[in-house]
């Protein structure tokens, strides 16, 4: 069994605003998304490390949100270019391999070669794994053949020094040691399971396949090499993919030179390995994607919540009926908000709203009989109703009427055969909620940063 700890890993890759490589600037890009975690009668023995994973990142996030109040400036976005087109990539479920992230392919360097990445809207940091000649570093696989990148072999690698205003101003979790002008800009970064993960920043590319079919550079990212990690956290993928809002994230970059808007759409998040969806920069040009008829509620860019996307909550219903939560739970001025996040598997709620809705929904399913399944508080024997038994309707309403129905297995989640939890965990109060990506699965999410609008609608996602 792998434990799920990538979650607090999107901490060590950094991009920033660079600039594309071609005369088609007006285009647009998407990737494909992967999954992965555990199917059949193996899920249940993932859902402890899942749920201690997700517990690590709410305290990242709160310790993130901290230190944001505590006088960080935040982010002012970038212009955007106006375009009509988009770049896409696959992007799918890993339960295949344990743990509760989705993936996308991204090629680095020059020649680009791919990896592995987690999609991770909560971070503002991307890296991927990497080996210098002079590291000595063994390349190990792990049956989905992790890759490591070499960059003495690519031409487009450019190491930052650390006597940069870049390596001392922003890159924050750049070291401050600087032996020499020329000495390039390095990190050590420490997990709370004891994991580390070193190296250096540098100026890297990616490349991308506009949605014409043409293939194009995307240069000046600024990409983390870690050189030498320990620990669990990496076992899965080949590094992190940061789609969090910030100057230094992927998204930042892609959306600023593609009409300022990305979007995504997850597939169930049991689905199996060759089931995949898209991740678009850009306006979704895949027609089976695109909502007939959007939610629409603001976004909230928050330079206390920075790098998340935060939106504004009014009421959780429960069959029609609004749940008795205190409105402060959704007020960031009073401690409170909510935020979306690919990198949290549960749907995290602040203790209060938290109660509020599972005392709901245990009410409405007490007559099924109760099983015992750590670390949930409420799971049931679901063989003993067959498919009958009524699911209450949940659902979250946001500001400007839109309302988002999520299918009752993002709620009443599977966690062995014939055993269903409600699946949602609790946050300290006061805290901020977190909206995960199973409660995320099966609908199309499009982050409009340049006009603030966030658009939702249910689709199944699949593109193949």
């Amino acid at each position: 069994m792998r434990q799920l700890q990538l979650i607090i890993v999107s901490l060590l890759f950094f991009f920033l605003h660079p600039s594309l490589s071609s005369s088609r600037q007006s285009q647009s890009l998407q990737f494909k998304l992967h999954r992965r975690g555990p199917v059949g009668p193996h899920r249940a023995s993932h859902l402890k490390p899942l749920f201690l994973s997700d517990l690590r990142r709410q305290h990242w996030i709160r310790s993130t949100i901290k230190r944001n109040l505590e006088g960080s400036k935040g982010y002012r976005p970038a212009c955007h270019q106006s375009t009509s087109e988009a770049f896409e990539m696959p992007i799918g479920s890993g339960a295949y391999t344990g743990t509760g992230q989705y993936f996308v392919r991204v090629r680095v360097g020059t020649p680009a070669k791919p990896f592995l990445l987690v999609a991770d809207t909560g971070s503002d940091l991307t890296w991927v794994k990497c080996r210098r000649r002079m590291d000595g570093m063994k390349e190990k696989g792990n049956g989905d053949g992790v890759r490591v990148f070499k960059p003495e072999k690519s031409s487009s690698w450019q190491p930052i020094k650390c006597s940069t205003d870049m390596c001392q101003k922003t890159l924050p979790f750049a070291l401050a040691t600087c032996p020499a002008l020329d000495s390039p800009c390095v990190y050590d970064y420490g997990y709370s399971d004891g994991s580390r993960a070193q190296g250096l920043f540098a100026n890297e590319s990616a490349t991308i396949t506009l949605s014409s079919g043409k293939k194009t550079k995307l240069h000046g990212l600024v990409v983390g090499c870690t050189t030498n990690s320990s620990g669990t956290s990496f076992i899965s993928s080949d590094g992190v993919l940061g789609l969090g809002y910030s100057s230094t994230s992927f998204a930042s970059l892609a959306s600023s030179l593609f009409g300022g808007l990305f979007s995504y759409c997850l597939v169930d998040h049991l689905a199996p390995r060759n089931l995949s969806s898209l991740l678009t920069f850009g306006p979704t040009v895949s027609s089976s994607l695109i909502p007939s008829t959007p939610r629409v509620t603001p976004l909230i860019l928050d330079s206390r919540l920075t790098p998340f996307y935060s939106v504004s909550i009014k009421c959780i219903s429960l069959d029609n009926e609004t749940l008795d939560i205190p409105p402060e739970v959704w007020d960031i001025s009073s401690g409170g908000g909510t935020i979306l996040d690919s990198g949290t598997s549960l749907t995290v709620l602040a203790d209060p709203a938290y109660k509020a809705v599972v005392s709901a929904l245990s009410r409405k399913l007490a007559g099924l009989p109760q099983v015992q399944m750590d670390p949930f508080e409420y799971c049931y024997n679901w063989t003993s109703v067959g498919t009958e038994q009524h699911v209450p309707k949940l659902a979250l309403h946001f500001e400007g009427a839109a309302r988002l129905d999520p299918p009752s297995k993002s709620y009443i989640i599977d966690v062995a055969d014939g055993v269903k939890c409600i699946g949602f965990t609790s946050a300290p109060w006061p805290g901020t909620s977190t909206i995960g990506n199973i409660l995320q699965q099966e609908h199309v999410w499009e982050f409009d940063i340049k006009n603030r609008r966030l658009r939702f609608e249910h689709s199944k996602c699949q593109q193949h």
